[in-house]
């Protein structure tokens, strides 16, 4: 029932920052959603980036943790990624998602744990 747009993507030098939006729509109670940024590159499974849910605990995958920045803006219906010191391994379609159930801790960075999805933004990063 929740539609999601991405936004903020583009093209950044390594070392650079980028900041990602992904606005909601269609639902009310956007703060009792779990939310979650997954990535994929060409050929590549799609994986797990960060989450953070309705109580606003977070996780993180190894490869960003320390770089990136999960939040939520419920009063907007926004999640963001701040994603600071970039590599080219960052180079991915990002997409956003969102469950009205909150994930076991073991399963917060799943895609089977998220109903909902967006188009994506490109993220692209140059060395």
């Amino acid at each position: 029932q929740m539609d999601l747009v991405e936004s903020g993507g583009g093209e950044v030098l390594a070392g650079g920052s980028l900041r990602l939006s992904c606005l909601g729509s269609g639902i009310r109670f956007f703060g009792v959603y779990s939310m979650a940024w997954f990535r994929q590159a060409p050929g590549k499974a799609r994986e797990g980036v960060a989450s953070i849910d309705r109580y606003e605990f977070t996780a993180y995958a190894d490869s960003v943790r320390g770089r990136f920045t999960i939040s939520r803006d419920n009063a907007k219906n926004t999640l963001y990624l701040q994603m600071n010191t970039l590599k080219p391994e960052d180079t991915a379609m990002y997409y956003c998602a969102s469950d009205r159930v909150v994930p076991a801790q073991s399963e917060r960075l799943n895609v089977d744990q998220y109903s909902t999805w967006g188009q994506g933004t490109q993220v692209t990063v140059s060395s």
